[in-house]
């Protein structure tokens, strides 16, 4: 295809992207009350909740339907990114790349459940003990910072599988992966001060002990990429 051909495919598959989080946003829409409750559960529900501003629910309301719709059109996005490039792949690549979709949304859900069922369980506690049990948190703030952990971790889980596109392709390598594992660390560590909302070491070394075992696998299926690779070269 030539350049504009490219991009005219480009706006296609960003088009129906959006119309599957549209869709999505739909869905979570009926769902939303059960979302928020959800959300609201390791705190102690929407009693430990306060909401001052008159437009306050409603930013709430969007941001939640928002993520949620994200996540539920997640599948058909991948897929999306697949058709978009699958002219420029070989039969074989078309094969695994069209397995790493199913393997996408895992690993992102399998990142966002972490969040949920590990990491806010040890987060909460802490935010209130240092603010106290008279004060209660606002609506909004609550919520953003809730689903902004969600996410992240999810988007972090996604470590592994970008390590083996990208070997796949030659980018990278198991070996540079493993050699600069001190740098790996650092970075490990920094993601983890960012992504963790109370900043202390407890819960700092909760999520990074998850993701080094995700680096240390993404060095084993960069491994595997290139011996698949000279598999195929040869």
């Amino acid at each position: 295809m030539s350049f504009w051909q490219h991009l005219t495919e480009l706006r296609k598959r960003l088009v129906y992207a959006v119309l599957g989080i549209v869709v999505g946003i739909g869905v979570a829409i009926v769902f939303a009350d059960r979302i928020l409750e959800l959300i609201a559960q390791p705190i102690g529900g929407f009693g430990s909740l306060l909401s001052l501003e008159v437009t306050e629910n409603i930013g709430v309301f969007m941001r939640v339907t928002l993520l949620g719709g994200f996540i539920l059109s997640l599948p058909f996005t991948f897929l999306q990114i697949y058709l978009f490039i699958k002219p420029g792949l070989k039969p074989k690549e078309r094969q695994w790349v069209l397995r790493a979709v199913p393997l996408a949304v895992i690993l992102f859900l399998l990142g966002a459940a972490f969040s949920y069922f590990v990491m806010l369980p040890n987060a909460i506690p802490v935010l209130v003990q240092f603010s106290g049990p008279e004060v209660l948190p606002k609506w909004k703030s609550y919520v953003d910072f809730v689903t902004s952990l969600i996410f992240w971790s999810g988007v972090s889980f996604e470590m592994p599988l970008v390590a083996f596109v990208l070997a796949k392709f030659g980018i990278i390598s198991a070996r540079q992966l493993l050699k600069g594992w001190r740098i790996a660390l650092v970075v490990i560590g920094f993601a983890a001060a960012v992504i963790t909302p109370t900043g202390d070491p407890i819960n700092m070394i909760i999520l990074m002990v998850p993701l080094i075992l995700l680096y240390a696998l993404s060095i084993l299926l960069a491994s595997m990429a290139r011996k698949d690779e000279q598999g195929d070269n040869s």
